[in-house]
């Protein structure tokens, strides 16, 4: 939603009011982070008399932009439930997660998501919601098409003949337009075996020569063929994607934990497989985590460290997880979805989960790498386009941009 949505808790007038501001993860009034917020402060309300939650919850499209003004503006809240925080780790302007929460809270975040918080190997954002890719595919299609579950990269380019040949009109969707195609680049990178940076070095490395041998096999076997469907991949936004998956017009494409529970109430009946390499399973699939941080200007330490422990108990993760069908980020609530039934067609994405490979969020040159790959990355796969000049021009705009920190 565009418009702002704010509400204050339901505690009356205590001595500190904490503002937060947090992004909405629901599409509709019905089912806006705001009324979970607004359970989880009246709730901490009323054990914290002391203590009031103003809540401002904001659409993705605007809270990243809104915080950053308000910072800007010298009115920082205290929190924000934001997708990024190292630019204002940089700044000094964020408490370190040591000096706020208690010690069993901050040792109950997945250790792979507590490293990606970190900036100079201190952790300033602490994880909030998460989840990993997988390749879904259509069942009903892949049925009427005589083919099964791919698992490398020669099977998905099988399959996505078999289903062409059956009038489905997108094979395999490679959303590669402005709107995520660095998800959607990140996660066939990590499948060629390569990366957006080197495992040793930590520097950028886009122009690899594996990268570049992914992009002409995409460009080759998948977009030349006109395996992807009638519309350019370059030309292809993910939700455009996502809404032709629910409409069952769409063979495979990789996706996540939402897009599989909005498709199944569509009526699709959704396959799901580890992301298919060259020659098998990849070596790692893409992990997502939006980050909760505190900002030091008001100079509620101690109060914000007491509604940090109460937001991660597993009741408040597990109930969020639950509402918005993403995975959760603690240990414990981890473990209990994991043995839930109720969560069974969750569990692929949990066993990724830890193995899975995140955007360099700790660095301030993400955020120019990343608008880089929007701008350029689906040229490379274009009738006239050259995968490894494309490459090569998103790998100077990733050395500028780690030159600048």
């Amino acid at each position: 939603m565009a418009a702002t949505l704010t509400a204050c808790g339901t505690g009356g007038s205590g001595d500190v009011t904490l503002k937060l501001v947090a992004a909405d993860y629901g599409s509709t009034d019905a089912n806006t982070s705001k009324r979970y917020w607004d359970d989880v402060a009246g709730a901490f309300e009323k054990t914290h008399p002391g203590i009031d939650i103003d809540v401002q919850v904001l659409s993705w499209k605007d809270v990243d932009r809104e915080v950053a003004e308000m910072v800007k503006r010298g009115e920082a809240p205290d929190l924000a439930q934001i997708g990024a925080y190292a630019d204002y780790a940089k700044d000094d302007k964020l408490y370190p997660v040591d000096s706020l929460v208690s010690i069993p809270t901050q040792a109950n975040f997945l250790p792979l998501l507590s490293e990606a918080g970190e900036v100079d190997r201190v952790q300033y954002g602490m994880p909030f919601a998460s989840s990993t890719r997988l390749l879904f595919y259509n069942r009903e299609l892949f049925d009427k098409a005589g083919v099964t579950a791919p698992a490398t990269w020669k099977d998905i380019r099988t399959a996505a003949q078999a289903l062409k040949d059956e009038g489905v009109k997108y094979p395999f969707a490679l959303p590669l337009g402005t709107e995520e195609s660095q998800a959607e680049t990140m996660q066939w990178l990590l499948s060629g075996g390569g990366g957006y940076r080197d495992e040793n070095t930590g520097t950028y490395r886009i122009d690899s020569p594996e990268n570049v041998a992914t992009f002409r096999w995409l460009k080759t076997q998948l977009v030349g063929p006109g395996l992807t469907g009638p519309v350019a991949p370059g030309e292809l936004d993910r939700q455009e994607a996502f809404d032709a998956f629910t409409r069952g017009e769409v063979g495979m494409l990789n996706g996540h934990p939402t897009l599989m529970q909005q498709a199944e109430k569509a009526g699709v009946k959704v396959g799901k497989v580890p992301l298919p390499g060259i020659e098998g399973r990849a070596k790692s699939t893409m992990g997502v985590a939006d980050w909760m941080m505190a900002f030091k200007q008001n100079g509620h330490r101690k109060e914000i460290g007491q509604f940090l422990d109460f937001v991660y108990e597993d009741k408040n993760v597990l109930e969020f997880s639950d509402r918005y069908d993403i995975l959760p980020v603690t240990v414990s609530a981890s473990h209990a979805m994991a043995n839930d039934p109720v969560h069974a067609d969750l569990k692929a994405f949990l066993e990724a989960l830890p193995t899975s490979e995140l955007y360099p969020v700790g660095e301030t040159s993400w955020a120019k790498v990343s608008e880089s790959v929007k701008k350029n990355i689906g040229r490379a796969v274009a009738p006239d386009g050259d995968p490894e000049a494309v490459l090569e021009r998103i790998a100077k705009d990733a050395r500028d941009a780690e030159a600048a920190e």
